[in-house]
């Protein structure tokens, strides 16, 4: 993909953290990773997610992948 496009990747961390009465601050604090880079990955402007960091995430909200990310289709 050239880097001029924009990735298609949703993150339903917000969901996520709503559904389980957390805030961003407790997963961070749970997950090991700053808060700053949870919100990235939340606000969909993460280019990259490290495996141990997205395993992390889904042990603690005890989630898929599938249930954090999915791809939206391309627009026509």
């Amino acid at each position: 993909m050239p880097p001029e496009l924009e990735h298609r990747v949703t993150c339903a961390l917000d969901d996520l953290l709503a559904a389980r009465g957390l805030t961003l601050t407790q997963l961070s604090t749970l997950v090991g990773v700053s808060v700053v880079n949870l919100s990235v990955l939340k606000n969909d402007r993460a280019k990259a997610i490290r495996f141990s960091t997205l395993t992390a995430i889904c042990d603690v909200l005890d989630c898929q992948v599938g249930d954090l990310l999915t791809v939206r289709p391309p627009e026509p």
